[in-house]
């Protein structure tokens, strides 16, 4: 029997938010597991996958905190740059003077420098303080990823 077009619209209706509510569900329960998978990766991570980590998740903030700046989107800029300050920061608070001498006092300042770009790039919009911060996580980066962690000192 045909149905009057009101009809066909409620169906239709009813399975867009049928389908809208299954990928709500699936997107709520893969990011549960990403959640759980990045904890579980914390727990049993070394201090130098840790750092690692770390330096994935800045350059990853970065990359966005750049598309968001490129696109004019302020709210998302400020979000993703703020995250770098704070992992950053987590970075510079982990240094161990004693351990790692000059080492350390370089790192802190480098730290430091980098905390001011990225204040300048969120204050100004400025996208050439944070491919400048880019370009120095990738060195530190490429210089972790590099090092024998048989001979690594807490820094």
């Amino acid at each position: 029997m045909p149905r009057s077009p009101k009809e066909l619209r409620n169906v239709a209706d009813k399975s867009v938010n049928t389908q809208t509510q299954g990928r709500a569900l699936l997107n709520s329960a893969t990011e549960q597991y990403r959640k759980l998978n990045v904890q579980t990766s914390l727990v049993s991570a070394t201090p130098h996958q840790l750092v690692a980590m770390l330096f994935d998740g800045a350059q990853e903030r970065l990359n966005q905190a750049r598309g968001h700046i490129m696109h004019g989107n302020h709210a998302g800029r400020s979000q993703a740059l703020n995250g770098v300050v704070e992992i950053v920061g987590g970075l510079q608070a982990s240094l161990d003077h004693e351990k790692g001498g000059e080492l350390a006092g370089n790192l802190e300042a480098l730290y430091d420098y980098m905390q001011r770009r990225l204040f300048r790039a969120n204050a100004d919009d400025d996208l050439q303080a944070v491919e400048e911060v880019i370009e120095l996580i990738s060195v530190l980066q490429e210089a972790w990823q590099n090092m024998d962690i048989t001979d690594v000192m807490a820094v």
